[in-house]
């Protein structure tokens, strides 16, 4: 391959970025390698048996649980994308954003003083202007989901057209959905032109790519559909829309993960990692969190490296802090989201 633009790391210390952590060089995108895509290929049976390991040989607890926790909210994008979803629900979301967390806990814990936020408030384009008026001031991103989400199959140039709305309505962050298709067809041309067609509408916006994993049959499609995604200048790699049958899971994140270390390793451009769908449990985000950290490195936990596509998650997370400072597990009802 003729991608690389930095030396591969000699030993495997080397191989895990050190120093203070800023946002990486922003992808540039680079040429289709139909030699490098084809060479691609995953191990279900591996995979599965490696996922299996992180949750049963990794926890964390007590002090430690109470700081993991807290990260994971930060590394959140809170999502509202029902049919039903109204200004009032929205703006009921951001005011979340802003507080998610209540600071009597807070306080409890002794971190009252920390600025806990998530990385972003995720919704329609309807609604983008919505959130950037309730955000304004706050830091947080707003996230829109454009290109005919969820299915993806409007003509290109109206998903290029609603990306380009959603970036003049104030969105820095757009999460695209592929045609799928593509991918199981092995029209890899097609795939690459389509998403840098995209990735040029985003403009500074930047393009988190939803892969639809659940739809892509096998995880060699999965880790094909990643990297030419990446190659094609995507910001992040991100597995569902929430809406398949199938969504995220801790064997595809590892067909995700490592193709973003082999790019990392192959182009010196580190790539965003984005699971959505199904993450509702403050464990299940431990164990995600666990896998980024084995896989890739402390320093991919970070906003600008990784997300959760949530909606509930936060509930059971602030749940599970006060569960640490009173002992106890509060009703749903008095965290509510919106």
């Amino acid at each position: 391959m003729s991608l690389r633009v930095v030396d591969r790391p000699t030993d495997a210390s080397a191989s895990r970025p050190t120093g203070p952590l800023t946002p990486p060089e922003r992808n540039p995108g680079f040429p289709l390698d139909l030699d490098w895509v084809g060479r691609v290929r995953m191990n279900r049976s591996a995979l599965e048996r490696r996922a299996a390991t992180i949750g049963a040989r990794r926890t964390v607890k007590k002090d430690w649980q109470v700081a993991w926790l807290l990260r994971a909210i930060t590394l959140m994008d809170l999502t509202t994308l029902n049919s039903d979803d109204t200004p009032g629900r929205v703006e009921r979301l951001c005011a979340k954003a802003r507080h998610p967390v209540r600071q009597d806990i807070l306080d409890g814990l002794g971190v009252g003083n920390l600025d806990v936020r998530p990385a972003a408030v995720c919704v329609y384009h309807s609604f983008v202007k919505t959130a950037v008026d309730a955000l304004k001031g706050t830091g947080i991103n707003v996230a829109a989901v454009s290109t005919a989400f969820p299915h993806g199959l409007a003509p290109l140039s109206t998903r290029l057209a609603e990306i380009e709305a959603s970036v003049a309505d104030g969105a820095n962050e757009i999460d695209i959905v592929i045609e799928r298709g593509m991918v199981l067809r092995g029209d890899w041309q097609a795939l690459y032109d389509e998403v840098r067609a995209m990735r040029k509408a985003c403009g500074d916006a930047h393009i988190k790519t939803i892969l639809g994993t659940g739809e892509l049959a096998t995880q060699t499609n999965v880790a094909k559909a990643s990297l030419v995604c990446m190659l094609a200048g995507a910001d992040f790699i991100k597995t569902s829309t929430g809406k398949e049958k199938v969504n995220a899971n801790l064997q595809t994140s590892l067909s995700m993960v490592r193709m973003i270390r082999w790019f990392r390793d192959e182009t010196g451009i580190e790539i965003g990692y984005k699971p959505a769908g199904g993450i509702a449990a403050a464990k299940t985000a431990l164990d995600y969190m666990a896998l980024m950290k084995e896989e890739l490195g402390t320093h991919w936990l970070e906003p600008h490296l990784f997300r959760f596509g949530a909606s509930s998650l936060l509930t059971d997370i602030e749940r599970q802090l006060e569960h640490g400072l009173t002992g106890h597990y509060a009703a749903d009802y008095r965290m509510p989201m919106v």
